[in-house]
């Protein structure tokens, strides 16, 4: 333990005043913002959601901190910052995470790191199904009505292991160790699902088992919301593109570039790079072909779109498969299949702003646990971006932005017999956003 009223050496004097500093303060936190993610996790409840998907082998009369208020506590951690479970060993005795789970600050402590890595190796493969439904539940909920049509971005995504995990495989493509996992946004960036995978390309048998379960989780709260499934060529497989069609999903899919589908194109390429040699500094030339083709392995021939463009680097030429009818082939390109790219963009915040790529556990069934919590806690922070003013810089600022001008604010806590005072700094900038956030998040639709 380290001894808090040592002074900090080798502090200069200021002013030429000798400057003492010590870690003696008392009542004090450096998460102030933590209260407004406690009022985005009620009325989510994304902890009671998951805890209820697990049974607690614990004797009733023995529970000093129940499964919703341990898996809150590693919620708001790491919507907080605090990723590695062993921050819990100083957090627990934070004034502002005693409050933000029902408790005051003169309370006993919150759970220990050793008590959250019980909770991550606790559930099987029957309960990490459960929680894997509740997931799409809370998507559901977070609509104020039932949507005509919902899009789902689908991909996968890197994620490095160094040690014994279980299905952990090498990959050539990275050249390193780790899982590959599946994860589902929707257009509008809300978190679906993930699934911990093995680091290999998911085949089409594997992909359609996956969306089978989906689609049912999302046709028991919504039996006629219309799906689009959009993706990148991983997931335009044979087998996809037939169990999409016979359960009536709409799919835009990237295809792989063969020498049949190259064959629609080779004069459209030809004309287009004479088109930009006539006039270089106009820029890149974009042009459109549409045409029915399909693969040997495919059951029929589908509706494909090519996308010739040639600039300096020379041509560049993509494909697409899609069933959705009306939109020219520009349109069904630019401004429905390109903006899958933004999927990615959340699978950025996800792993880089709350470090769901701490996949370190042994067993694989705590390390999907270890998914839903990170997807837990983007729920958090999804629901504070949703609660500002559409036309607000803050609708589209990025979750360690939010942490940093919301939640990272210093907090002095005096506890008094029928109240409790959090006394934040008066300079603080962000001071009407948290008014005004307040004040919308009982509007968050669970």
């Amino acid at each position: 333990m380290f001894e808090t009223t040592l002074p900090l050496p080798g502090l200069s004097p200021v002013c030429g005043k000798k400057l003492e500093v010590k870690f003696d303060g008392g009542a004090l936190s450096s998460d102030g913002g933590i209260l407004v993610l406690r009022e985005v996790e009620q009325r989510l409840r994304v902890a009671d959601r998951l805890a209820a998907c697990m049974v607690d082998p614990r004797a009733p009369d023995q529970i000093t901190h129940s499964l919703a208020d341990i898996i809150r506590f590693r919620l708001l951690m790491i919507a907080a910052g605090y990723e590695d479970g062993n921050d819990a060993c100083h957090l627990r005795s934070d004034p502002m995470f005693k409050m933000a789970l029902d408790l005051s600050p003169s309370d006993r402590e919150l759970c220990s790191q050793s008590t959250i890595s019980r909770l991550e190796n606790l559930p099987d493969s029957r309960a990490l199904l459960r929680m894997g439904s509740a997931m799409v539940d809370l998507y559901c909920a977070s609509f104020r009505q039932v949507p005509k049509r919902i899009v789902l971005d689908v991909d996968d995504t890197f994620d490095a292991v160094h040690g014994g995990q279980q299905l952990r495989l090498f990959s050539g493509q990275h050249d390193e160790y780790g899982f590959q996992p599946i994860v589902v946004f929707d257009g509008e960036g809300r978190f679906i699902t993930a699934v911990l995978r093995p680091a290999r390309r998911p085949g089409g048998k594997e992909i359609r088992a996956f969306l089978r379960r989906l689609l049912r989780a999302i046709r028991a709260n919504w039996p006629k919301t219309d799906i689009v499934l959009r993706g990148d060529s991983h997931y335009c497989s044979p087998e996809v593109l037939d169990w999409c069609r016979a359960n009536g999903l709409d799919y835009i899919l990237g295809v792989a570039p063969t020498t049949t589908l190259r064959r629609h194109i080779e004069d459209l390429e030809a004309s287009t790079k004479v088109r930009f040699e006539a006039a270089p500094k106009a820029g890149k030339v974009r042009r459109f072909k549409e045409f029915y083709d399909g693969a040997a392995t495919w059951s029929r021939v589908e509706r494909i779109i090519a996308r010739v463009e040639v600039g300096a680097q020379g041509p560049d030429t993509r494909f697409i498969v899609t069933n959705l009818r009306g939109p020219n082939a520009r349109v069904l390109y630019e401004n429905i299949y390109c903006r899958r790219g933004q999927a990615e963009n959340h699978i950025k915040s996800w792993k880089t702003h709350l470090a769901a790529d701490r996949t370190s556990c042994t067993k694989a069934t705590a390390n999907q646990l270890r998914l839903f919590l990170h997807a837990g806690a983007y729920w958090l922070m999804w629901g504070l971006r949703a609660s500002m003013p559409k036309r607000s810089i803050w609708r589209v600022a990025q979750f360690d932005t939010l942490r940093l001008r919301l939640i990272k604010i210093a907090a002095r806590v005096v506890e008094m017999k029928t109240m409790i005072r959090v006394h934040l700094p008066t300079s603080c900038p962000a001071q009407l956003i948290l008014r005004l956030v307040l004040g919308r998040i009982p509007r968050l639709v669970t």
